[in-house]
């Protein structure tokens, strides 16, 4: 019998967190396991754009509907804390975050809807995979999951094929995410602001996150806006030379189940400006300098630090790149096959 999973945000170019997780997850098994036959089920909104992908070998790609039985498959895989309606053989499910739970970080309709889903998928999730060990505090005490099944899995970083020229690094601090109230990024402007007149801000990301409007307009009202850039969305190889050119990256979540761009930068090399909490300090260990993201003269020190002490940078690039080594998609992907081999 087939493995089945979630496919449904694995496709498109402008992939967010979970849609790069879920890819990953997605294509590593089928690669990891060429003997087995995997089924990657996408939602309808979802299908008829999954069909411009390629699919593994060991793949088969159907339409995914909470009315429709998977009967044939001995474990499903919700990739995105989401699980079909009808009953399943053996369930797994993927948690990223919750902050939707217990912060007013998304519209009242979504969070209405995000609460119901997480609770149903909660209680019928035969095990629960959780991006970190904060996501599993939080789907225990929020949700009242058992410990005994949740499992604890870090995504991977997304290693460079070759290292960067530090000599190119620019005075220039890069912020990686969508515009969004969670991300904190009316604060990291008013840090930016503090900083000497010819240093640069660069925001990558897309507009479209809850809170976006106040941001922009908080930007466009920046005494330093004709220094602040508004990259948008930008693909791998543009990132990548992002990374190449900046001075750190500038991250001071106010909540994030993971924080994939704070390995992304340190397996670059590139030192990093993190929260002190949520699971930020987990993921960043002692490779970053961790902040109050409440307080913008501690986030204006750390960038000022960074900026003005070469030794210290270099000490926070080392330690990143050894800090992110810890962390594969190889593994990730290794230690989800275990979990469904747990179950059959």
């Amino acid at each position: 019998m087939p493995i089945a999973l979630d496919a449904t945000y694995s496709t498109g170019r402008e992939l967010t967190g979970i849609g790069v997780y879920s890819r990953e997850i997605l294509f590593g098994l089928a690669a990891l396991h060429p003997e087995e036959q995997f089924v990657f089920c996408y939602r309808p909104h979802r299908f008829f754009r999954s069909l411009r992908e390629p699919l593994p070998r060991n793949a088969a790609r159907r339409v995914l509907h909470d009315r429709w039985f998977l009967s044939r498959a001995r474990v499903f895989h919700g990739l995105n804390q989401r699980l079909p309606g009808r009953k399943l053989r053996c369930a797994v499910a993927t948690f990223h975050d919750l902050f939707v739970l217990n912060r007013e970080y998304s519209a009242p309709e979504f969070r209405e809807r995000f609460a119901r889903q997480a609770k149903e998928t909660a209680s019928r999730a035969d095990l629960i995979i959780c991006v970190s060990a904060f996501t599993a505090r939080q789907v225990e005490e929020l949700l009242g999951v058992d410990r005994a099944r949740l499992r604890v899995i870090h995504h991977g970083a997304r290693h460079p094929v070759e290292a960067a020229d530090s000599s190119a690094r620019e005075r220039m601090f890069l912020h990686v995410g969508a515009l969004q109230t969670r991300k904190n990024i009316g604060r990291v402007v008013a840090a930016f602001e503090r900083l000497p007149e010819d240093c640069r801000l660069v925001l990558a990301g897309s507009a479209s996150g809850y809170g976006a409007e106040e941001i922009l307009a908080r930007i466009e009202q920046s005494p330093r806006r004709a220094a602040i850039v508004l990259a948008g969305y930008v693909d791998a190889p543009t990132l990548d030379r992002l990374y190449a050119r900046a001075t750190a990256l500038v991250f001071p979540s106010l909540d994030e189940g993971f924080g994939m761009p704070v390995l992304d930068a340190m397996a670059r090399g590139l030192p990093v400006i993190t929260s002190n909490r949520s699971a930020l300090p987990e993921v960043a260990g002692d490779a970053a300098l961790l902040v109050d993201p409440c307080d913008v003269n501690d986030l204006a020190g750390a960038m000022q630090s960074v900026l003005e002490n070469e030794n210290l940078g270099a000490e926070l690039a080392r330690r990143g790149r050894n800090r992110a080594a810890q962390f594969s998609w190889d593994r990730a992907v290794e230690k989800t096959w275990e979990i469904y081999q747990e179950l059959t």
